[in-house]
């Protein structure tokens, strides 16, 4: 009887735990929804009130100039530039980015799924659905839905789009050089990562030397969750010629992140998509929908094109301590890599233009959807999140990943004053915060 009793009560406790789960989980919902109302209102609003203010502002810089004199005149424009200014920052500066970001087609925070089966850490950037509603079950709602770019078109080398619109080229330069595994070198000037570097695995190279700068067991195998985009991303950069082509989403890949639990775009059944748009989906906003969608159309099923990631990753010198088993970094016992072999393959992505383009790009809007006429946009995960670090220099374009099995990971590079780039990798940090303060301190310490 004791312990009949015993069992009651543990399960009274985690149905009530459940219970808890589904109103915390309805309220952050309701909470959501509600500010995605309030911040279309305010759009609808800017759209009216900015360009009325332009052609206000116009007219009495004009009548400034023609009753003040030229001194006066020239003082009034540079003022209704900077008010310009800061009315776009509003849409489209990272300053309220995790305000704004509340608003956006339902992106959530961290997504970290119960089951851990997936990468659920990027969130899903589809309106409320979260791939079903099963992705969000630990998770909060957190920046993420990000600028729109405000009027539209591309902005380039700051890799924010407008609705529609391509993103903007990334920074940083070429990577000219295309390191393979045992070419990056310990010196008598690497250090091993101290207390101040929380996560298990970590390595940063000077890829312009191929030395090995800091580390941590950067050749102990880990599962590298969402990292695997990278390649992903890569591989498919290898075997697409026309970005602008189209791809329909189908429901096998939209039951499969559901299943799986995974992070998504926000793609649905039925959606018409360019090639472009199922990249920037992939890297950004972590899209299992898009990578799969990707994989599909290089070769035809997930399976053919997993053997071409794992072709590549023999074309690297990484087929002894790498293997991946899908596109998207659901966990598995056979799908992992060292931190070393991400920074072989961050190298190369960058030495290809599109890639770097992409991984580079902040925001970034798709073209529309059935649900999302207009287009979802999509954030870099990443960059957001380290964008107000102090890094000692630039740090244009990651890739972040979770797993339960593996916890927070990134990939990411650096540019210091002088122009010379660096590869992060970390893997195993216990929150995603130390994962990004983990990258911004080793950058710190060389680059500054």
């Amino acid at each position: 009887m004791p312990q009949n009793g015993g069992t009651e009560a543990v399960m009274e406790e985690n149905y009530d735990e459940d219970g808890m789960r589904r109103v915390q989980w309805a309220q952050r919902k309701e909470r959501m929804q509600r500010e995605k109302r309030k911040q279309m209102m305010i759009r609808k609003v800017s759209r009216v009130a900015l360009p009325a203010a332009g052609v206000i502002l116009a007219v009495l810089v004009g009548i400034a100039v023609k009753n003040g004199g030229r001194k006066e005149g020239v003082e009034a424009s540079a003022a209704g530039q900077e008010g310009n200014g800061a009315a776009g920052m509003e849409n489209g500066d990272g300053t309220d980015a995790k305000k704004r970001g509340e608003n956006q087609p339902g992106v959530r925070e961290d997504g970290q799924s119960q089951g851990g089966q997936a990468d659920g850490e990027e969130g899903s950037a589809a309106g409320g659905s979260e791939a079903g509603g099963k992705d969000s079950a630990a998770g909060g709602s957190e920046a993420g839905g990000g600028e729109d770019g405000a009027a539209g078109g591309s902005q380039t080398g700051t890799g924010e789009s407008g609705a529609g619109g391509q993103a903007g080229a990334g920074t940083g330069g070429s990577f000219a050089a295309t390191k393979l595994s045992g070419e990056y070198q310990t010196t008598g000037e690497t250090v091993s990562a101290g207390n101040d570097v929380a996560s298990s695995y970590a390595i940063l190279v000077d890829v312009d030397e191929g030395n090995i700068l800091m580390r941590r067991d950067e050749k102990s195998r880990m599962n590298p969750a969402s990292m695997t985009k990278v390649l992903t991303l890569l591989v498919a950069a290898e075997h697409i010629d026309n970005l602008d082509d189209t791809f329909t989403i189908t429901s096998e890949i939209t039951d499969y992140c559901y299943v799986n639990d995974c992070s998504v775009a926000g793609f649905e059944k039925g959606d018409v998509m360019t090639i472009r748009d199922l990249m920037y989906g992939t890297i950004l906003p972590s899209g299992a929908d898009a990578a799969l969608g990707l994989a599909i159309y290089v070769s035809g099923s997930q399976e053919a094109f997993v053997e071409l990631m794992n072709e590549k990753l023999e074309e690297l010198g990484l087929a002894d301590t790498a293997h991946f088993t899908n596109c998207m970094g659901i966990y598995d016992e056979n799908h992992y890599c060292t931190a070393y072999d991400m920074a072989v393959i961050m190298e190369n992505a960058l030495n290809n233009d599109l890639c770097r383009e992409v991984m580079s790009t902040r925001t970034y809007t798709t073209g529309p959807t059935k649900r999302f006429p207009n287009g979802i946009d999509l954030s870099n995960w990443f960059l957001r999140r380290i964008e107000d670090k102090d890094c000692g220099g630039n740090v244009p374009g990651g890739k972040t990943g979770y797993v339960a099995q593996s916890q927070h990971c990134a990939v990411s590079y650096g540019i210091d004053k002088n122009g010379k780039r660096y590869v992060c990798v970390t893997g195993n940090a216990a929150s995603k915060w130390y994962c990004i303060n983990d990258h911004a301190y080793m950058y710190k310490r060389y680059m500054e």
